[in-house]
């Protein structure tokens, strides 16, 4: 049974956790003085981009428990100052998963982190003064609804961050927090393709954009269930898995929700065959979200005023097949230096995340009022 503790921890001293809000405060204040809305929703749209790569990362360099309290380190604002604590937990554990290399990686991420719920809060403001202006104008009102909407995520995000970490990698919890990453990409390209002039598209676009856009999110979900799981070396071999088109596989216990990490819902370790089930679902699906997506960008191509933004959506699937066939190579290769596995992997989380948010860009334009 999770305990509260674990659920609500806060394990930051009162200087450092002034010195943290502080430093958020004053660049809160900052974005709202000198940046305009465009400008903080298109700054918040990049860093948090980078925030849901830096997120894969973390995980991909089994990072995420390399400070096992939350929000600090051992309680204090950096592993800097936590570094006896850091060095007393790898000496009782040198392959566990603390380490100062580790707990730095973890860190970045959550300064990343907050920054962006800071960026968000400074972006709402924004526009609580924009709308205050305009109805000093006698104007319409500028829509305050995704702001809100955006808050309510990210501090929704926040906690599943802490979460991931209290909880002990808990796979639904990480995997929620993957989407929560995702989502909060998806709700700042579309205010940030607000704030600009788009040329709506042909409604009869709407129907392959929207469901071009379920297809890589599913696939997205179904990549981070491989990676949550480490289910990545099932299959270590292309264009077969095990020698087998299909091999032996369990789907009820490979998606289980509710269980721990490395265990199926009875507390026993996975089984190689649920292992392979979650890496085969995601690579078949790949070839799903292939075919699907390359009649889309033809269709793009053939659009006027859509060839470019349907170029960018082709060059970046073409790329991300090239790193998902690597990433497999790199697993069962000898030839490729274990250095160059986590770049690769990154890599393949960044490609995702950009394809998102370039079918999100396309979808507001399909929906986008003419």
């Amino acid at each position: 049974m999770t305990s509260p503790s674990a659920l609500w921890q806060f394990s930051l001293n009162y200087g450092h956790a002034l010195i943290w809000g502080g430093s958020l405060l004053f660049l809160m204040i900052m974005a709202v003085s000198f940046l305009t809305t465009r400008q903080l929703a298109l700054l918040t749209t990049v860093i948090t981009f980078g925030l849901v790569v830096l997120g894969a990362y973390v995980r991909l360099s089994d990072a995420g428990l390399g400070c096992p309290d939350w929000p600090g380190c051992y309680g204090a604002l950096s592993p800097e100052h936590a570094k006896s604590d850091i060095t007393a937990a790898q000496s009782l554990a040198p392959d566990g998963p603390v380490s100062l290399p580790k707990a730095w990686k973890e860190m970045v991420h959550r300064y990343t982190a907050s920054l962006v719920g800071a960026l968000i809060v400074a972006l709402l403001f924004r526009v609580l003064l924009n709308r205050r202006r305009l109805r000093d104008l006698g104007a319409p009102e500028c829509r305050i609804g995704l702001p809100l909407l955006l808050l309510g995520v990210v501090v929704l995000q926040g906690l599943f961050g802490k979460w991931t970490v209290t909880l002990k990698l808990y796979p639904a919890v990480v995997t929620g927090h993957l989407l929560g990453g995702l989502l909060l990409l998806f709700l700042l390209t579309l205010y940030t393709m607000s704030q600009f002039r788009v040329r709506a598209t042909t409604p009869t676009l709407r129907p392959a954009a929207l469901f071009a856009l379920l297809l890589v999110v599913t696939q997205i979900t179904l990549g981070g269930w491989v990676s949550t799981n480490h289910a990545a070396p099932a299959c270590g071999e292309l264009p077969l898995c095990q020698q087998q088109l299909l091999p032996p596989m369990e789907f009820a216990e490979a998606f289980q929700i509710n269980r721990a990490l490395g265990q199926n819902a009875s507390g026993q370790p996975l089984s190689l065959q649920a292992l392979t089930a979650i890496h085969w679902a995601h690579r078949m699906f790949a070839l799903v979200v292939f075919v699907f997506l390359c009649a889309t960008v033809l269709k793009l191509l053939r659009s006027p005023g859509l060839r470019l933004i349907g170029l960018g959506i082709g060059l970046v699937l073409l790329i991300q097949i090239t790193l998902g066939l690597t990433v497999v190579y790199a697993m069962s290769s000898s030839h490729l230096h274990l250095d160059w596995q986590l770049p690769i992997a990154a890599a393949h989380n960044a490609g995702a995340a950009l394809l998102l948010a370039l079918l999100t860009m396309l979808n507001y334009r399909a929906f986008a009022k003419a």
